[in-house]
């Protein structure tokens, strides 16, 4: 699976699950962590560990295997696939953090043919 296969895949996951606010940063250029950031806000704690277990179980059935997860019990999940890297974030914490103005050089996805509105 490439890695924009993998980024559409658990952007595809999330949205079925409600995500909410689902945007995906291009960082191949300015970065040599990974290729894209997907960023996802949930409604609450209980919620985006919801969403964080979807996208392994589901990505799981597709061979794929996240080289480590964080914050299971925080306010922040992250789930590194290596190639792409999901956060998924309470809205405080999305806010605290701010990443998409921190990364504010990469390059914003456009995600629109694959979000349900």
């Amino acid at each position: 699976m490439t890695p924009k296969e993998l980024l559409f895949s658990a952007v595809q996951i999330l949205d079925k699950k409600k995500g909410m606010d689902i945007k995906a940063l291009e960082i191949t250029e300015i970065s040599s962590v990974a290729d894209y950031f997907l960023l996802v806000t949930g409604t609450s704690s209980t919620h985006i560990r919801a969403l964080a277990d979807e996208v392994d179980e589901e990505l799981s059935k597709l061979g794929v295997q996240p080289d480590h997860i964080e914050g299971k019990t925080t306010g922040w999940i992250l789930l590194d696939y290596k190639s792409v890297v999901v956060h998924i974030f309470t809205q405080s914490e999305r806010e605290l953090f701010n990443l998409e103005k921190l990364w504010g050089d990469a390059k914003e996805v456009d995600l629109r043919d694959l979000l349900t509105d």
